[in-house]
């Protein structure tokens, strides 16, 4: 008779291997997440057997300081093989294939300028433009013998001569120089004929030829300022016969990407709502014979609509984002009838603006997923999505917390959505320290893909043992115009309650140590993070503020998107608004506040000016709070570019949240080490 006891100790022996297979993986750690590449995807040729696409690689913490490095490849779909599309000594940026693909044309930098050059199947090279002050970008003409492009009228002779002597004042957004649009002829030999200026007044932003090659759409403001990219582009249809602005858009607010039908009688785009939504949420036509323009957007549709283009001259795409998800769906003109092309929530990847073949037969897609931080996707219309590459492998040999959408009732009852790394090993009958990362804007969302970055890296923190949350409070994007609204003349109000009602839920539902909360974000999410260090102080034992807001009048007087805040924020001007303005700046609250605070950001930031950090900072300060600290990084505006500032804004975040949050250090006690070198991963 065999014993039970041997059978129950073979059965434990089985479970327990099979934890230790579960988990014998290693999380994933700061220098993993440091080395993750992405792509963009650039150019499908028409018939859909070849991608052109980018990898953009970090550089590493003992390169040369600067922003990721790009290396253009070329796949092909059919034997998913690639190669680099140039020579590693041949330096040029801006690739574009013309109509059938026999032209590369290129940017490369001669003589201090970037110009335009066009490279031959054989490898010849014929250099097009001659711009003085440069070229900043260009498209092809669809007949093949021109290109446009945007250049700076630049600086006149005296301008240059004074600069020389010393008299190079700064004339604060008056000396202005606009960018214009030019088209640039050729001939069959690529020598350049004619030049023509398309525009003399204004500044122009962007630009799309027809399929015809005898329009060109362009956006253009009064002044090549950033706040009047934001709130005052207007759309402009240039008739290249007849040399003559044809029509003008009476778009309003945001602007987002724009099109010409296949026939050239119709353009897509899309757009704000009115001037006070803050974010492009619509999708509209412009018929340029009846010169009306139609909203096709479903009324009181409960998402943003970010791209729209056409799939031929009765239908459309257009990209969805509902929530957490994206969808792509088709829209008959004539019938106005729409039906859904792809869904994120069914596949379970959050996909980017489609590439797409003639055909329609063949899409291509950058595209995340909560464990895959960006890839190239294909889809043939009809099957699942399919990944072609792996350029993150090291995300396959990595054991990560498993995300879920979560979902709770505010205090009002309003729900909100969010998403939830748990911990690795998550067990629901144990309590964890909990980390929300707060996004920006608040004009942005969370969707349900890869949140893993060097300022929110959720899922290192979950490698750590934390649960992150990633909440889609009041006025983000993705839940339609009206939920975006809510933050409209409210600073800091039902948003940010929604945030502390985030953590409530956590703790009640989902094993949140209410004793153990942290709370990073940049921007605005950086001025939830002193809000929570201030007025809600009881709720988070630390905060990392990147780049943040802590007192909103001199904020409105400091930075560079003055009409944009007041158009689509605040509302109203800053006289009638001195008494809220005050009342929800994170300043007023400085004395309250018993919560370890890190303040840090680029010293050149120009949206949210560095003074917003010394300002909490000081006020801090001077109220003896014995844990805050304040660290600039020089040369870095709104975010940090370079890879220097980001591993150190990933490493002294993590050191701070686990001092203070996950190890309860003592708020009178000592700081954290101001020396972090030794986890740079430096070469001595």
């Amino acid at each position: 008779m065999k014993s039970p006891f041997k059978k129950l100790t073979v059965l434990i022996v089985v479970l327990a291997m099979g934890m230790f297979s579960a988990f014998s993986q290693s999380v994933l750690s700061p220098a993993d997440l440091l080395s993750l590449k992405s792509i963009h995807t650039n150019q499908l040729t028409p018939d859909g057997s070849k991608l052109m696409y980018s990898i953009y690689t970090p550089r590493s913490a003992n390169d040369k300081p600067g922003g990721a490095i790009s290396t253009y490849m070329i796949l092909d779909l059919n034997t998913n093989e690639s190669k680099p599309l140039f020579d590693d000594d041949q330096k040029a940026s801006s690739p574009q294939w013309n109509n059938d693909g026999s032209l590369l044309a290129v940017i490369k930098n001669i003589k201090g300028t970037r110009q335009v050059f066009f490279i031959s199947n054989d490898g010849n090279e014929y250099q097009i433009t001659n711009s003085p002050t440069g070229v900043n970008s260009f498209q092809w003409s669809p007949q093949n013998n021109a290109i446009a492009y945007i250049a700076s009228v630049g600086k006149t002779d005296k301008q240059k001569e004074l600069e020389k002597r010393g008299y190079d004042f700064i004339f604060y957004e008056e000396d202005i120089i606009n960018n214009h649009l030019w088209i640039q002829n050729f001939d069959i030999e690529f020598k350049p004929t004619d030049l023509k200026a398309i525009t003399t007044k204004g500044n122009i932003w962007d630009f799309t030829f027809d399929k015809q090659g005898k329009q060109i759409a362009y956006s253009c403001s009064e002044l090549n300022l950033i706040d009047q990219k934001y709130m005052f582009r207007k759309i402009k249809i240039y008739n290249l016969e007849s040399s003559t602005v044809s029509h003008q858009l009476s778009n309003e607010g945001k602007l987002g990407n724009y099109s010409f039908s296949p026939d050239g009688t119709k353009l897509v785009y899309t757009g704000a709502l009115n001037i006070n939504d803050h974010s492009v949420s619509q999708a509209y036509i412009f018929d340029l014979n009846t010169q009306k323009t139609e909203n096709i957007t479903p009324d009181k549709y409960k998402g943003h609509i970010t791209w729209a283009d056409w799939k031929n001259n009765k239908e459309l795409l257009y990209i969805g984002e509902e929530g957490v998800n994206n969808k792509l769906y088709t829209f008959s003109v004539n019938k106005e009838k729409r039906s859904l092309l792809l869904d994120s929530e069914e596949n379970g990847i959050i996909f980017s603006s489609p590439l797409y073949s003639n055909d329609f037969k063949t899409f291509v897609f950058s595209a995340s997923t909560p464990t895959n931080a960006s890839d190239i996707y294909t889809w043939d219309s009809k099957k699942a999505l399919k990944q072609v590459k792996n350029i993150n492998p090291v995300l396959n040999e990595r054991t990560l917390g498993k995300q879920e959408v979560i979902k709770f009732n505010a205090r009002d009852g309003l729900e909100i959505e969010g998403l939830l790394i748990k911990p690795v090993g998550y067990n629901e009958n144990e309590t964890y320290p909990l980390i929300m990362f707060v996004h920006g804007g608040p004009e942005s969302h969370h969707s349900n893909g890869w949140l893993c970055r060097y300022a929110t890296p959720g899922q290192v923190m979950a490698g750590k043992g934390y649960l992150v949350a990633y909440i889609n409070y009041r006025a983000s994007t993705g839940y339609g115009v009206d939920f975006g609204m809510h933050g409209f003349e409210d600073p800091a109000g039902t948003e940010f309650d929604d945030l502390a009602d985030a953590i409530d839920y956590l703790v009640k539902e989902k094993g949140a140590d209410r004793d153990r909360v942290g709370m990073a974000g940049g921007s605005y999410g950086g001025y939830a993070s002193a809000w929570f260090a201030t007025y809600y102080t009881d709720y988070v034992k630390a905060v990392g503020m990147f780049v943040g807001i802590s007192d909103i009048i001199s904020k409105r007087g400091t930075t560079d998107i003055p009409y944009e805040e007041l158009y689509v924020h605040s509302g109203k001007p800053l006289e009638e608004m001195w008494d809220i303005s005050l009342k929800r700046s994170p300043i007023y609250y400085a004395h309250r506040s018993k919560t370890a605070t890190l303040i840090y950001g680029g010293a050149d930031d120009p949206r949210v000016h560095p003074t917003q950090s010394y300002e909490l900072y000081r006020r801090m300060k001077m109220n003896h709070h014995p844990a805050v600290r304040l660290v600039q990084y020089p040369g870095e505006g709104h975010g940090n570019r370079k890879q220097v500032g980001q591993i150190d804004v990933l490493y002294r975040q993590i050191a701070w949240m686990d001092w203070y949050v996950k190890d309860l250090k003592p708020l009178d006690g000592p700081m954290p080490p101001l020396d972090i070198s030794d986890q740079y991963g430096l070469d001595w």
